[in-house]
């Protein structure tokens, strides 16, 4: 229907506009009516003006030629608001735009306005002061995640077909996860970011929320390779969107476990996961491996403090005094940072990196991939605070992303695969595999989406 936006992924609304069936200004205007009309809190900005002009002269031919784009938060576009979610910097204006939002212009893509964030990405709720809380639209009330929240209730909410995410602790794994999206966190580096980004901690990569493998693969097929302003970017790989059908996974190992990262998960979801799993195994040809050693040591606490130390850097001149306008995590995490980090806590982070390394390389010589959950249990409150007990187990709150920030802080790749429901909410099966291997894993979640098809968009809005 031409009053409503597309209900397909982005790469079926490109041969639409290519057929003549609708027009990218049409789908555009469709596109700020129902996001005027929603009552999910996925936009924060605007730019309808330049959105408009844009999709006038959109030149269909382009990979998103025409396509309406959620851009987080977080990223950065000159003239718009650059306020990493914060009442601290509700005033600031961006004066660069981000390498990828560059090069998803330069295909077509029609830059629609901000989606929601929690505040710095540091949560794994998309809650703020500065914009209140985004809602699930699988149900009202519950959390689409974070910290590409607003990304994700966007797409699954019929809003756009597409939109940006960074991960860097699981923030594209997370929100797939609780609205049933694919959401690949790529190897460290393998699209850029900035310019101007900090490398920080070395864990934060940047890509997309979709609806389709296709539409994922077409984005890396567009904003990957290397750019001279990150100096840790990779140089480009070709063919992702045409490689898939063709990766070989008959006879690869592959470990199904539960407690990855000694996480706790909800008994009831991992009675999904797991028969997702030995599926994804049947169907692919792979064969589980059990037995292998997967304990990990534990890294959340000097995650959280080498992160918060670069917060703590970016608030120099309004830390203590704004400790009011932060979110509580935020607050909490910046007065325990103050007191923990220094020398010897960066010196503890650095070594339990090696050797997190040192058992990720030993997991993966003993198996090719790792099959677990993307979150510990379905979405919970919207206005949090982060839960402690998952599926009727006391785990505590530090059980929140744990599943998903060991591929963070070894850099290896892992997507989320929409895999069912509990409780008529989402679940995301999560595949890791070694660095460089996001064509594997895309192979992986194709067979998937072909054997089981996922809603698009959620039933219920």
């Amino acid at each position: 229907m031409g009053d409503v936006p597309w209900r397909g992924d982005a790469i079926s609304l490109v041969e639409a506009f290519r057929r003549g069936d609708r027009s990218p200004a049409e789908e555009l205007q469709a596109t700020y009516e129902a996001i005027d009309k929603s009552n999910l809190n996925a936009f924060c900005f605007l730019d309808r003006d330049k959105a408009l002009a844009a999709a006038r002269v959109a030149d269909v031919s382009l990979p998103f030629g025409g396509v309406p784009l959620g851009v987080k938060e977080l990223e950065r576009h000159t003239g718009w608001p650059d306020t990493d979610a914060s009442l601290v910097f509700k005033d600031r204006i961006a004066t660069t735009t981000d390498t990828m939002l560059q090069r998803a212009k330069r295909a077509g893509a029609v830059l629609v306005g901000q989606t929601t964030s929690s505040e710095f990405g540091g949560v794994n709720v998309t809650r703020t002061l500065l914009h209140g809380a985004t809602q699930n639209p699988w149900q009202h009330g519950r959390t689409p995640g974070g910290s590409s929240g607003g990304s994700a209730a966007a797409v699954a909410g019929g809003l756009v077909t597409i939109a940006t995410g960074g991960d860097g602790g699981g923030s594209i794994r997370i929100p797939a996860g609780f609205t049933g999206l694919v959401g690949l966190k790529a190897t460290y580096g393998r699209i850029p970011r900035g310019p101007g980004a900090q490398h920080g901690n070395l864990t934060t990569v940047v890509g997309c929320l979709s609806r389709s493998v296709r539409d994922t693969a077409r984005w890396f097929d567009v904003c990957n390779g290397h750019e001279g302003n990150d100096s840790l970017s990779l140089p480009r790989v070709e063919g992702w969107e045409a490689g898939l059908g063709s990766v070989p996974t008959r006879g690869l190992r592959a470990a199904v476990v539960s407690n990855w990262g000694s996480a706790v998960v909800s008994p009831a979801m991992w009675t999904v996961l797991e028969e997702s799993a030995m599926h994804l195994i049947e169907i692919t040809g792979m064969r589980r491996v059990d037995g292998v050693d997967t304990s990990l040591p534990r890294l959340g606490a000097a995650w959280s403090i080498t992160g918060m130390a670069a917060l703590a850097f970016e608030l120099r001149d309004h830390w203590p005094a704004c400790a009011d306008m932060l979110t509580p995590e935020m607050r909490y995490g910046l007065q325990r940072a103050g007191s923990l980090y220094g020398t010897e806590a960066r010196g503890k982070f650095e070594s339990r990196r090696v050797e997190l390394s040192r058992r990720m390389t030993e997991i993966f010589d003993a198996v090719d991939v790792v099959i677990t959950a993307s979150n510990p249990d379905v979405a919970f409150n919207a206005e949090g605070p982060l839960p402690d007990t998952f599926g009727g187990v006391v785990a505590g709150a530090g059980n929140n992303g744990v599943l998903t920030f060991p591929a963070n802080i070894h850099g290896n790749p892992g997507i989320s695969i929409p895999a069912g429901t509990v409780d008529g909410l989402p679940v995301g099966l999560q595949v890791m595999s070694r660095h460089f291997a996001e064509p594997l894993l895309l192979e992986l979640a194709l067979a998937f989406e072909r054997s089981r098809p996922w809603p698009l968009v959620a039933p219920h809005r």
